[in-house]
């Protein structure tokens, strides 16, 4: 019998925020997941931004290949995805909560379904739901907390579950909560809020394919914990911000480190050399966040975790209900990471720690993959596709770059892969940065430029002192760049067989 696949994804959580690690946060529903499966402590994005890394989920290829490199970019329709292949093969396709694969503008060269005016055309998305980007149907919301791009398929639903004045809990326009002042308790109802409404809607697709008897590749694509830092009661004062604990930078961490780590100290940098054509890099602002505020914020962060990882139980429990838990393979897992003080830093950027590279990782398939068990082997959200496909028995495309991972999500191999690279890609020329990582070391390189970073992940976990320039490492440098080298030969796909001498 064929498995169900149910692909479950948060949007910029941390690594560290389960409560099996982290005795801090309450998630109690993840934390079963970790029991009834495999936590994989070494996973990677292969972007830390949300339609590069979004895009290549569902490819199973790198940013650099699919073509959705950066944010404002748009994944062309004609790149094949993983829901095509597993429609080809009789299964049932859907994803509810944020796509985020095209961008809030759309012009003749790039048409965005997500854009403005048609983000908010309500009775366009009451008649259209699929088939897009392989999935049979999608359901969708492109807003975070109370953003005013606020529309879609979410906005249909509140109004069907009675608010009829749901807009009023909204932004009219951007900032009502970014400033200094910003309440962090949403006066939304929980039970109204996208949280909620991806979990309801997951579970009415997956109970349709039972009721049909078909085989589902389901996608619950939760929008938090990514800012604003806003959420409904109980979960906005779930957590006393005086027993958070933020990220630190130390005296002098920055030295060593390119110059646009050490702007983001100042109050008003200077970024104007980064900038193409007018636009603005993620990340690249001042940093510096006052830490009574700071700990309001990553309390209210734990509290949208808290709120997410609650849904999720349900989904979980109503797989049980359904008698499908033990036929459906379930991935957790996020699109990247986020800064929460680490290195002064504040949610993302052109900053290639740990902190916004590394995943929350768990696989659970009862009776295939080991329950209760922890796995450094090195993972890529660029493997999800393949691994998916051969769990199903399913040819992989060859245009896939991603690797199958199995045999080890299974603990039949110790591992499927040497490194992880890591693309980041803002503007054509100014920000284009790429990382390379090995169990021990990590290397990242910038376009054009003499400097960049290098890490002992051994000897320096929390990533305090730059080797870039240290004549100690000199052969491990020129060693990790061949590697280096040999990694971006590799993952080249191989669309079809060569079948001729010419």
């Amino acid at each position: 019998m064929r498995p169900n696949i149910l692909l479950i994804t948060s949007d910029q959580q941390h690594w560290n925020t389960l409560g099996v690690i982290n005795p801090k946060i309450k998630t109690p529903n993840l934390d079963r997941l970790c029991r009834e499966g495999t936590r994989f402590t070494r996973a990677y994005c292969p972007n830390p931004t949300c339609t590069p890394t979004r895009a290549s989920i569902i490819t199973g290829q790198y940013p650099s290949l699919h073509g959705a490199w950066s944010l404002g970019t748009k994944l062309p329709e004609s790149v094949p995805t993983v829901g095509d292949t597993f429609r080809n093969h009789g299964y049932t396709t859907s994803l509810v909560g944020k796509a985020h694969f095209q961008p809030l503008l759309s012009t003749p060269e790039q048409q965005s379904l997500e854009s403005y005016p048609l983000l908010k055309d309500l009775e366009f998305w009451r008649h259209f739901s699929g088939p897009w980007y392989g999935f049979d149907r999608i359901e969708l919301a492109r807003n975070h907390a109370d953003e005013s791009h606020v529309g879609q398929h979410y906005a249909i639903w509140m109004e069907e579950k009675g608010l009829a004045n749901w807009g009023d809990y909204f932004q009219k326009n951007w900032g009502k909560n970014s400033g200094p002042e910003r309440e962090h308790s949403w006066d939304l109802p929980a039970e109204f809020h996208y949280t909620t409404w991806t979990a309801e809607r997951t579970i009415a697709n997956i109970e349709e394919c039972a009721a049909q008897q078909k085989p589902f590749f389901a996608w619950a694509s939760f929008h938090d914990p990514h800012p604003p830092y806003l959420v409904p009661e109980p979960w906005a004062s779930m957590y006393d911000p005086a027993d958070m604990e933020i990220g630190t930078l130390l005296e002098n961490e920055m030295e060593l480190l390119p110059e646009h780590f050490r702007l983001t100290q100042q109050e008003k940098p200077d970024f104007s050399a980064y900038q193409e054509s007018g636009q603005a890099n993620h990340g690249f602002n001042s940093h510096l966040t006052d830490e009574t505020q700071g700990r309001k914020d990553m309390a209210v962060y734990y509290g949208m975790v808290s709120f997410m990882d609650e849904q999720i139980g349900r989904i979980l429990d109503r797989l049980d209900e359904l008698g499908l838990a033990e036929d459906t393979l379930i991935v957790f897992t996020t699109d990247h990471g986020h800064f929460l003080g680490q290195h002064g830093l504040w949610h993302k950027g052109a900053f290639h720690y740990e902190d916004l590279l590394k995943l929350p990782f768990i696989v659970r398939w009862p009776g295939k993959v080991p329950a209760g068990a922890e796995n450094d082997a090195l993972q890529s959200l660029v493997d999800l596709a393949p691994t998916f496909l051969a769990a199903c028995e399913i040819p992989v495309p060859g245009a896939m770059q991603g690797v199958n991972q199995l045999g080890v999500w299974r603990g039949e191999a110790a591992t499927a892969r040497e490194d992880v690279i890591v693309e980041f890609r803002h503007q054509p020329t100014r920000v284009h940065l790429r990382t390379f990582i090995t169990p021990r070391f990590k290397i990242t390189v910038y376009r054009d430029q003499p400097y960049g970073e290098l890490f002992d992940l051994e000897n320096d976990p929390d990533e305090r002192c730059n080797l870039w320039d240290n004549p100690e490492y000199r052969e491990v440098k020129g060693e990790l760049f061949r590697r280096f080298v040999n990694a971006e030969l590799k993952r080249e796909p191989t669309a079809l067989p060569r079948i001729a001498g010419a």
